[in-house]
């Protein structure tokens, strides 16, 4: 475990995974040793021993007894980081998809410019993008972002991307739930996204880099039901069916 702060921040990295198999191994490789931070894995009920001994390399583990969704195990981070004492949670993929070596552009704007949510995208001039299919593409950088900036009326140029940055203490504020239930799949980030937008936080995007990895299992989000996932709290918030 590394010294875990980044400035004056105590900072969480958390990674999420189910089956990832060698990718997951790969993005842990990439971290440096030691670290200024610490670096958490919550285990969405995997069954391909991907994480037999991570635990032992310096890295923190939490352990699904199922498979749970991807927002329910978010969910553990969060409270895991007020749990623990962290100022900072930094949210990135397991399957290799974002590039460790970039956490601290998310930190910067957060550590020196006062910043509570610090979003990356691979759409502003500095990012990077591969290995996406057309549809894919249309989605992330044009109809979702569109869908966003409108119903919370703030321009943003990436609003699916998981890798970003917020301080714990946006975690504590009660017009945030984000313990609610219809929460556990796709919609926990976004609900989040959304209300820390709406609700006046100070927020930015940063360049970061988003390569697919090649082949099959690129993604787990399937094409209809994981979109309305993500599009579903936008338009629940929007129209005040949820809060």
């Amino acid at each position: 475990m590394g010294s875990n702060s980044c400035g004056n921040l105590r900072v969480l990295v958390s990674l999420f995974a189910y089956n990832e198999g060698d990718k997951l191994r790969a993005t842990l490789d990439q971290f440096p040793f030691p670290r200024p931070y610490d670096v958490l894995i919550v285990d969405d009920g995997s069954t391909d021993g991907s994480l037999d001994g991570i635990d032992q390399q310096g890295f923190i583990l939490i352990r699904n007894a199922g498979n749970e969704g991807l927002g329910a195990s978010i969910k553990k981070a969060f409270v895991y980081s007020l749990d623990n004492g962290y100022d900072c949670i930094v949210i990135m993929a397991g399957n290799g998809k974002d590039n460790p070596n970039e956490i601290g552009r998310l930190l910067s704007p957060i550590e020196n410019d006062g910043c509570d949510f610090v979003q990356g995208s691979r759409f502003l001039k500095g990012g990077a993008y591969g290995n996406m299919p057309v549809y894919r593409l249309l989605s992330t950088r044009y109809i979702h972002p569109l869908v966003f900036s409108t119903l919370s009326g703030t321009f943003v140029t990436e609003s699916t991307n998981g890798f970003r940055a917020l301080r714990t203490s946006i975690l504590r504020d009660p017009r945030i739930d984000w313990n609610q239930q219809w929460l556990d799949q796709y919609e926990l980030e976004q609900y989040v996204h959304f209300k820390v937008t709406t609700l006046g936080y100070a927020r930015t995007e940063v360049p970061v880099s988003k390569i697919y990895p090649k082949g099959p299992g690129y993604t787990k989000v399937k094409a209809f039901s994981g979109w309305w996932s993500m599009l579903k709290p936008l338009v629940y918030l929007a129209m005040g069916i949820k809060s």
